[in-house]
């Protein structure tokens, strides 16, 4: 269910409804969550691109029974009850972008070199295979 929710949340933003977000782009479904008794689906959204994502999930989130009434005229026929929708900004890629920065600015010196010390017995490993 949370799959077939996905898709067609997707449908119905980038073609049933694009006049929401005046002439931008749509945003992507990352994930969607469904409860068990199917009375609410969670969907993260990813609002990286098209301007301020709080902005734009306050406009998704004031249409949300638009959005609602479009997506249960699509699967209609596939399923018997359109969970309630509630929308959430998935921020997990900026999150992973940020890291990746972070990173990248540490400086980790190189291991030090073994030193050989042949005076110290090695302890060896019993052989399991031959």
């Amino acid at each position: 269910m949370a799959s077939l929710l996905q898709q067609e949340l997707a449908a119905v933003l980038q073609r049933d409804l694009p006049h929401l977000f005046s002439g931008g782009l749509a945003p992507g479904i990352s994930t969607v969550k469904v409860t068990p008794d199917l009375g609410q689906a969670r969907v993260y959204l990813s609002l990286l691109l098209g301007g301020d994502a709080n902005e734009r999930l306050e406009i998704i989130k004031d249409n949300a029974k638009e959005i609602r009434h479009a997506l249960a005229k699509r699967i209609r026929k596939t399923a018997r009850v359109v969970p309630e929708l509630i929308f959430f900004h998935d921020d997990s890629a900026s999150y992973a972008a940020h890291m990746d920065q972070v990173l990248g600015t540490l400086h980790i010196p190189p291991a030090p070199k073994d030193v050989d010390d042949s005076d110290d017995e090695k302890p060896t490993r019993p052989r399991l295979f031959n």
